[in-house]
């Protein structure tokens, strides 16, 4: 099937959503919007200072520092991020207190709009897990303000990781193995081409992209993909996502 089929939602493999037992899901930047959540609170600082930012260089700044060979685990990672572009090329306050309140603002971030009721709605069909580069005080965080919806959870915490490293997929295969199950049994829902959908591919599973920024250009605060991966299914939000794995249930009944 061609890429813009696959742009529209239609499947590129013939399987029902009836075939998965599990749904595994990326987290910041699927179901949580870490983007809104790291824009407002620098605008917040910048306001305080009597300055102004942009939202998307903002964001291009971030993914630059964010991939730096000193990084270090998501959101921890936020209080470095700040001292490297902030004061440099924001014009904010050179001050720790900054980076640490950028680092904590992840406690306040919020799920898009559709998330919650969308998890909610898939977890009466599906085993949900949560696959997250985040740290696991952050999840905790993130899994309050999306209703607590998991089956399980694994976090950079976990697995000593961060996607796209297939060692973090792995992990979550031999937690289905040890319930009997296999990759087969699973398919994978992320926004993000680099971390989640390309690798997914490689790795043999069925994936969903949920393109979060398909009205906006670039990227964001995601890296961007050496090569673009054709999904089995797209969708750009988790309330259609929910809303056909719905209809094909009821068709198969």
């Amino acid at each position: 099937m061609s890429n813009s089929a696959a742009r529209r939602g239609e499947p590129v493999l013939a399987r029902g959503f009836n075939e998965f037992k599990y749904m595994t899901f990326d987290v910041v930047g699927t179901l949580i919007d870490f983007e809104g959540g790291i824009t407002t609170c620098l605008a917040e600082i910048a306001a305080e200072a009597g300055a102004s930012v942009d939202g998307e260089e903002a964001l291009a700044l971030y993914r630059q520092a964010r991939y730096m060979p000193d990084a270090k685990l998501f959101p921890d990672d936020l209080a470095r991020v700040y001292m490297v572009v902030a004061p440099r090329r924001l014009g904010l306050p050179a001050e720790e207190k900054y980076g640490a309140r950028l680092r904590d603002s992840a406690s306040g971030w919020q799920g898009f709009s559709d998330s919650r009721a969308a998890l909610a709605d898939l977890a009466k069909s599906h085993k949900l897990i949560a696959m997250t580069n985040a740290r696991r005080w952050a999840l905790d965080h993130f899994e309050r303000q999306l209703g607590s919806p998991f089956f399980a959870t694994f976090t950079a915490d976990d697995t000593g990781t961060e996607k796209p490293d297939p060692a973090f997929f792995h992990k979550v295969f031999d937690f289905v193995a040890s319930r009997g199950d296999s990759k087969d049994d699973i398919l994978h829902v992320a926004q993000s081409q680099y971390h989640d959908i390309g690798i997914s591919r490689a790795l043999g599973m069925t994936n969903c992209w949920v393109e979060r920024r398909h009205a906006q250009k670039g990227y964001g605060g995601t890296i961007e993909p050496k090569h673009f991966t054709v999904p089995d299914y797209h969708f750009t939000s988790m309330a259609d996502f929910a809303a056909a794995v719905r209809e094909s249930l009821k068709e198969r009944t």
